[in-house]
């Protein structure tokens, strides 16, 4: 790991870097730009310099810079704004010689630069070094380390002069090298320490680097890694010279078998240390990350394509992979991943994804706070239906060998679901309306094996738990529990596709409280309307809550009214005081299982539905009669050509059976003309008509008339007779 990193490596495919050079008038920034660009010393600047542009062989990275001058007057102010807003990094002024200047960094420039909130690295420059008096002068260390310690911004600290050519293009290198490899993402200044983020990513590049899984880099790894990274191989004196620096710093850094990980860290913090930051940069960039250290976009699937009432699951591969993951990491063997453990399974990830909301709380633990295999993979579960992108991310992170797209799968329709009568979900994912004290969240908090509390805490954002129900013939499903607080209801009707994800539907209510019930009632009814007018109709269940106390006087008249009126079943009375939950949540899971029944009807959505029908009936009437017309007009049309051409001047009759008997009176045949059927007679010579079979009148081939002019014709069948 001697470096030697190559441009398109370590600058992470940066297209260019815009630098802005701000502070005071005369403080040396038009000078600066001017002599960094041609390399002569400018005798008449002008009073603002257009963009300038850097020669990229001047730097090793080979990265196009650009640098803007800025005026500091009021009339300019706006384009000052401008452009720092679009900068990659800025360059502040002073001049050496005014210390006025230098404190106008502190007091103006610098909060400024906080004011409008710009987040990119600050190199503050002291110009104009030539002019400073070296009987008073002071370190510029002392000077800068008070700054510094109050702004963190700060990436580098320089003194030039572009009159006598002294650190001029220093400058520019520095504020391009903040941008291409920035130090505040790697390394704690102030604690002098790898930041936690860079640690976690160079620990998963040692895991994919140790092959043999012997946790050291051997010197054959430590080649390959070299090769990967730097495109050169390391020589075998140079290993023995990287592993002897480790060792003597670090004792527990090499082993027998090779680097270990704690002397691959020590590495490259010594590589920062020494501010060869491109180095660990370009480890980083080759494994695929980004300058926040996580997986490039490039390095993660695309978004997954699927319509909003799709949801998307685990596939069986990805839940073997978790059930070895989980057995690997649990090092007791007591069936449960404690904190530590949990901690070390995530150590290769930028976080773990589970330490915030809506996770954190989301599903049972055991005694001592870990996580059974159950509740790992109910948690895998949740983080999958609502995010599926970080759930593949995460799996990479954790050593997912296989492409990452087969860890997901996308269900069917729900509305295709209904009309199935059935689903192919193994995860339901229920929404749990009510009111304020309806007692929302005790249900949940049995759901996951938490105590009734004694006092209420009202919910104000939404809250989830999720755990694995069992179904008939020992089948598992996992449910997932999404608490909606009161105030949350109307966000989520505001939205048309809101309700798509829900595959059920629950109503909580107070049953000793008529005005819970009232609430609870109005919420189904708006629930359900909604389901109607978006067409994501879901199954729904009525939940009377605090089944230990009294319930109001008319409540089972009320609920059973509503429950007939609505087509859904009567509420299920529960205690969650007392722990008697009446199979909730296995019926809430059942009802998922069936998405076509107990589907709430409204009112006006039955009296839609009588419309539908009677306007698809009157279609369906008129329909009949267009297709009748269409018919008759068609016949009509047929009719008008074949009489149009049985003029006696153009008419053909076609033989159908010829009688070959002798004797002119007597003989017939059977013969066809511009579609009817004739039968003929031979009599006197003639051939007359016996018999009409047809759409012509009597009037225009009545019977006795003389055929004998008409042009005769055979068809194939009576010539091949004949």
């Amino acid at each position: 790991m001697v470096g030697g990193a190559s441009a398109s490596g370590a600058s992470g495919n940066v297209a260019g870097v815009r630098i802005v050079v701000a502070g005071d008038a005369k403080t040396g920034k038009s000078s600066l730009i001017v002599t960094a660009a041609t390399d002569n010393y400018p005798n008449n600047v002008p009073p603002l310099l257009p963009p300038t542009r850097l020669p990229e062989d001047v730097y090793p990275d080979r990265v196009p810079v650009t640098v803007i001058d800025t005026s500091s007057s009021p009339e300019n102010r706006g384009r000052l704004v401008e452009e720092i807003m679009r900068a990659d990094a800025v360059v502040l002024t002073y001049a050496c010689d005014r210390l006025e200047t230098l404190d106008r960094l502190s007091t103006f420039w610098l909060p400024e630069l906080r004011r409008l909130e710009v987040n990119v690295p600050v190199i503050v420059v002291g110009c104009m070094l030539d002019k400073r008096d070296d009987q008073h002068s002071v370190s510029l260390e002392q000077v800068m380390s008070p700054i510094m310690q109050q702004f963190r911004e700060i990436e580098t600290c320089i003194e030039c002069s572009a009159l006598n050519h002294i650190q001029v293009p220093e400058v520019f290198y520095y504020a391009q090298k903040a941008v291409l490899h920035p130090t505040a993402p790697l390394f704690d200044q102030e604690q002098q320490v790898l930041r936690p983020r860079c640690v976690r990513a160079l620990k998963r590049i040692f895991i994919l680097c140790d092959h043999d899984r012997d946790g050291a880099l051997s010197d054959a790894e430590l080649n390959d890694f070299q090769v990967k990274c730097f495109n050169a191989p390391l020589q075998p004196s140079e290993i023995v010279v990287v592993k002897s620096v480790v060792q003597e710093k670090l004792r527990e850094g090499v082993d027998d078998r090779g680097l270990t990980l704690t002397g691959f860290l020590f590495l490259h913090a010594l590589f920062i240390e020494k501010g060869r930051l491109e180095t660990t940069w370009t480890v980083l960039r080759k494994f695929g990350y980004n300058n926040e250290i996580r997986l490039h976009d490039d390095q993660l699937p695309p978004p997954i394509k699927r319509y909003p009432d799709q949801s998307t699951e685990l596939t069986n591969e990805a839940v073997e992979f978790l059930r070895r993951i989980f057995a690997t990491f649990d090092i007791d063997g007591d069936g449960a991943l404690r904190s530590a453990e949990l901690e070390d399974l995530f150590s290769t990830a930028p976080e773990n994804p589970w330490n915030e909301a809506p996770y954190e709380d989301a599903v049972q633990k055991t005694a001592l706070g870990g996580l059974s295999l159950d509740s790992f993979l109910s948690l895998w579960s949740l983080m999958t239906l609502l995010d599926p992108i970080r759930t593949m991310e995460t799996l990479i992170y954790i050593g997912y060998g296989t492409d990452p797209s087969t860890a997901i799968r996308v269900t069917r329709r729900r509305r295709l679901n209904r009309r199935k009568q059935q689903t192919d979900r193994t995860v339901c994912h229920c929404f749990v309306f009510g009111p304020k004290e309806a007692g929302k969240s005790a249900i949940l908090n049995s759901f996951i094996g938490r105590l009734f509390p004694e006092e209420y805490v009202p919910t104000t954002n939404d809250r989830y738990a999720v755990n694995s129900v069992d179904q008939p013939l020992g089948a598992k499903k996992t449910l997932v529990l999404r608490e909606i607080p009161e105030e949350g209801v109307k966000k989520i009707l505001s939205s048309r596709d809101a309700l798509a994800a829900c595959d059920v539907a629950v109503f909580v209510h107070d049953s000793s409280r008529e005005a819970s019930w009232q609430k609870a009632t109005e919420m189904l009814v708006d629930v359900a309307s909604q389901g109607e007018t978006s067409g994501y109709e879901m199954p729904c269940l009525i939940v009377a809550n605090k089944d230990d106390l009294d319930p109001y006087l008319t409540e089972i008249q009320d609920s059973t009214r509503v429950s007939q009126d609505m087509g859904i079943e009567t509420p299920i009375p529960v205690s969650a005081k007392l722990g008697d939950f009446s199979n909730l949540f296995q019926r809430i899971a059942n009802a998922a299982m069936n998405p076509h029944m107990s589907i709430p009807e409204t009112a006006a959505g039955k009296s839609r539905k009588q419309y539908h029908r009677l306007v698809n009936r009157s279609l369906l009437f008129v329909s009949v009669g267009a297709a009748v017309a269409i018919v008759g007009l068609a016949a009509y049309r047929v009719y008008a050509a074949r009489k149009n051409s049985s003029s006696y001047a153009n008419n053909y009759l076609w033989w159908l059976v010829r009688d070959e008997s002798e004797g002119d009176c007597g003989k017939w045949s059977w013969g066809i003309s511009g579609g009817s059927v004739l039968r003929l007679v031979a009599w006197g010579g003639e051939w007359r008509l016996a018999e009409r079979f047809g759409p012509y009148s009597e009037e225009e081939t009545g019977v006795g008339t003389n055929l004998t002019a008409w042009s005769w014709k055979w068809t194939e069948t009576q010539k091949a007779q004949a």
